[in-house]
């Protein structure tokens, strides 16, 4: 029984939107658990997928919270 956690970023999809969609969603989890068909020979009915959304502030690279990073990023600073 495999188990996939998605994490995406609570920031949306496109312009406007602050989270990822249900429709959005729902294709993540079709895709990955047709992957795992695929790939691993998974029946669908076997597999769990977790999508978790993450607020931009809870997460970071490079030292840094990763809005800090990208506004460095942004000014050409590392």
């Amino acid at each position: 029984m495999p188990i996939v956690t998605i994490q995406v970023t609570r920031e949306g999809s496109g312009p406007g939107r602050d989270s990822v969609t249900p429709e959005e969603k729902a294709r993540l989890i079709a895709g990955t658990s047709q992957l795992l068909l695929d790939v691993l020979n998974k029946p669908l009915d076997s597999t769990y997928v977790v999508i978790q959304e993450v607020e931009p502030e809870d997460w970071g690279w490079g030292g840094l919270p990763a809005l800090e990073f990208r506004k460095r990023r942004a000014a050409g600073k590392s």
